[in-house]
């Protein structure tokens, strides 16, 4: 299982690093990514990286203000956000998986969630 870290209680327009940690059962996957949930809402996508040559993709709503990375050892997974809105507001999960998708389901490792509140 992947371990996420990071989050916490923020003012608008602060910003965050999240951090997720790899497992070595992971390594193989072809993607790391990091999707979001709100109360009462459906999980979202956020941003994904192709760890064959750390190209990303990002959803609509923080392009510009979120940047997912690796560090160094290539087994943990960044999440920089800046700018945060109260729409920001939600627990965050980070996921390995075998193709690049902006759905759920297609990924089959996960990690325990960590909450971000954006105070406005």
């Amino acid at each position: 299982q992947l371990q996420a870290s990071g989050g916490g209680l923020v003012q608008a327009g602060g910003s965050l690093r999240l951090a997720c940690a790899a497992p070595e059962s992971t390594r193989s996957m072809y993607t790391l990514a990091w999707f979001r949930q709100a109360t009462g809402k459906e999980r979202q996508f956020v941003a994904v990286l192709r760890t064959d040559g750390d190209s990303t993709l990002y959803a609509d709503s923080v392009k510009g203000r979120f940047t997912i990375s690796r560090g160094n050892g290539k087994n943990t997974v960044y999440l920089e956000m800046r700018n945060l809105k109260s729409d920001d507001t939600a627990v965050y999960y980070c996921a390995a998986g075998p193709i690049s998708s902006y759905t759920y389901p297609h990924y089959p490792y996960w990690g325990q969630g960590t909450l971000v509140t954006v105070s406005s």
